[in-house]
């Protein structure tokens, strides 16, 4: 590559991720003005000492719809975010083993209980 086109794509990389980060602090701002800061998942407190803690999830995975009524958004503190988008991509990857109705057991403990109370007697 030439040391031109080298320039040219630094700017543009440096272009998008200025915009982006100009987008991000401006939804966030919004989101910590509208809602309580309490984690929507764990119910966490936040205060300014820690609220650098506490993300904005965007509900529909688009960091792009953001609506000014923030309908969008939920606060989640870091750990319920990354755990929310593992959730996402672990779902797109068809590697959720939960279905609709939560987990399938596959162990009765009790299965044999009668027998064994019958045997005591």
């Amino acid at each position: 590559m030439k040391p031109a086109d080298s320039s040219k794509l630094d700017r543009i990389v440096a272009d998008a991720r200025r915009a982006s980060d100009t987008r991000s602090q401006g939804y966030r701002e919004r989101a910590l003005k509208i809602y309580p800061w309490i984690c929507g998942r764990c119910t966490r407190e936040f205060t300014t000492t820690n609220i650098r803690e506490l993300t904005v999830h965007h509900r529909d995975h688009n960091h792009d719809n953001n609506p000014s009524d923030g309908s969008n958004w939920e606060l989640l503190c870091l750990y319920c975010h990354d755990n929310e988008h593992q959730r996402q991509l672990e779902a797109q990857a068809g590697g959720s083993t939960i279905s609709a109705q939560g987990p399938s057991a596959t162990h009765s403990p009790f299965a044999d209980l009668k027998s064994l109370l019958d045997g005591k007697k």
